[in-house]
């Protein structure tokens, strides 16, 4: 006897729903600490990955998986809070690159100081060590591609 497929719906609901759950705790710890949100967050997360080279937008756009226009209004908040620069891109005329200040990773650094003891209060307490890393493990396969004999 052969298993049946199992119901999508059955394994997508509930990430869904816990993963809403889980950014709304984050979310609102970081409002309670008077911090940005995860979008901003995640901006300079990204510029302090890129280090001194900086991201162009369209970059930046491609890694946040944000609409054109979303990534240039957040890049323009984050620079009238001091948080990143523009410089011309060489080369380019039009372009630009943004790089992170050092106002910007202390604030992200502040922002990941409440979104990991969050995460620590909300996730940790569910899961042995063990059952964290079979979760990883089986969450990790949704970001492989399928061989091509399963699509």
């Amino acid at each position: 006897m052969t298993e049946s497929a199992p119901d999508p719906f059955a394994v997508w609901l509930p990430l869904a729903r816990a993963h809403k759950t889980i950014l709304t705790a984050v979310e609102a710890a970081l409002k309670q600490a008077g911090l940005p949100g995860l979008d901003w967050y995640d901006l300079l997360w990204e510029l302090e990955c890129a280090g001194d080279a900086g991201l162009r937008p369209y970059e930046l756009q491609e890694k946040l998986l944000l609409p054109q226009y979303g990534v240039s209004r957040l890049a323009e908040r984050l620079a009238k809070s001091g948080y990143l620069t523009r410089q011309d891109c060489s080369g380019d005329g039009r372009g630009q690159v943004l790089l992170l200040t050092a106002e910007g990773a202390e604030t992200r650094a502040q922002i990941w100081a409440v979104y990991s003891d969050t995460m620590q209060q909300t996730v940790t307490p569910h899961f042995s060590p063990g059952e964290a890393r079979r979760l990883a493990d089986l969450l990790g396969k949704l970001l492989r591609p399928l061989p091509a004999d399963k699509i």
